[in-house]
């Protein structure tokens, strides 16, 4: 029977509804394509000057059909573009426009998108210029996969980092803490984690506990990389405490700060020019905290500075 009889006698026309989907997915295959293409071709960055045309999530998931796992991977590669690009861009406005939409898109698309929920709260969360500077944003996004899946405690423990590390707001940290240890499965660390953070928020040594236990369980690599580099750029507070220290002794004891590491190194104070956790030599710089700094070459600039000294600097 053809697909015209088949359709008369009321059945499905599975011939023609296969033919149909095949030819969608050719041609999405095709368009997909057809982007890389562009995309190698024509690699002038466009942070700043892009435009999207579609920003309700709904519209998208219903225009993407069975399709919507695949259209939430398109849009979270364009999310990570549009965070790459604008990081990168030269110039001295990012604003970092399309990156929540774009997030919004993806997580409506496919809301049990984990990496997107995780990595995207990161991206938001991140200060300018390496990011938009919106930890609201984050968090919003981190209720939002929470909602979607009440099971997944990685998002209230994301949350509570988030007012931690980003917001100070140890108080709302500790809660989401004690919130991701009551979820079945969660790590044990976290309930004693919510306590540290009330009795020693702000301090370096209860963040440094944070960022090592979440490197230590994190499965993604992404994840297990920002943590590592966020407990590289604590030692380098730490350093710059003990620098600190010796720029005012030799200050005092010479009546100048000194010009140059060499000052030091000449009276035995240190011995050689002193480089932080990813080896690019500290900066002397009198308009700095205690007149040193990393420098803006290395890949720990900038540091946070919401973080007291734990020991203090030398005398």
């Amino acid at each position: 029977m053809n697909v015209a009889a088949a359709r008369r006698a009321g059945r499905p026309g599975w011939v023609g509804i296969a033919a149909t989907l095949s030819l969608s997915a050719v041609l999405l295959i095709a368009a997909l394509g057809l982007q890389t293409v562009r995309q190698r071709r024509y690699t002038v960055s466009t942070a700043g000057t892009e435009v999207l045309y579609l920003r309700s999530g709904a519209a998208a998931s219903r225009l993407a059909l069975a399709y919507a796992a695949l259209t939430a991977d398109v849009y979270w590669i364009r999310a990570i573009q549009h965070y790459g690009d604008t990081r990168r861009s030269a110039s001295p406005d990012k604003p970092y426009a399309l990156l929540a939409p774009l997030l919004d898109l993806t997580t409506t698309l496919d809301s049990r998108f984990t990496v997107a929920y995780r990595f995207g709260a990161i991206f938001l969360a991140e200060p300018y210029p390496d990011g938009p500077g919106r930890p609201d944003l984050a968090i919003a996004l981190l209720k939002k996969g929470l909602a979607a899946e009440p099971e997944k405690w990685v998002y209230a423990q994301d949350a509570g980092f988030v007012y931690y590390w980003w917001l100070h707001d140890y108080k709302n940290a500790a809660a989401w803490f004690d919130r991701a240890s009551s979820i079945a499965g969660a790590p044990w660390w976290l309930r004693s984690m919510a306590a540290t953070t009330l009795t020693q928020g702000g301090d370096r040594r209860s963040s440094r506990q944070l960022w090592r236990q979440l490197y230590e369980t994190a499965e993604d690599t992404w994840v297990k990389n920002n943590a590592r580099l966020k407990l590289a750029q604590l030692d380098a507070l730490d350093d710059i405490d003990s620098l600190a220290g010796l720029v005012r002794r030799f200050t005092l004891a010479t009546g100048r700060p000194p010009s140059a590491w060499s000052d030091l190194v000449a009276l035995r104070w240190l011995p050689g020019i002193p480089t932080d956790p990813a080896g690019e030599p500290y900066q002397l710089d009198l308009s700095a905290p205690g007149g040193v700094t990393v420098s803006r070459r290395s890949p720990l600039f900038p540091l946070p500075s919401q973080f007291g000294s734990t020991t203090g600097p030398p005398s």
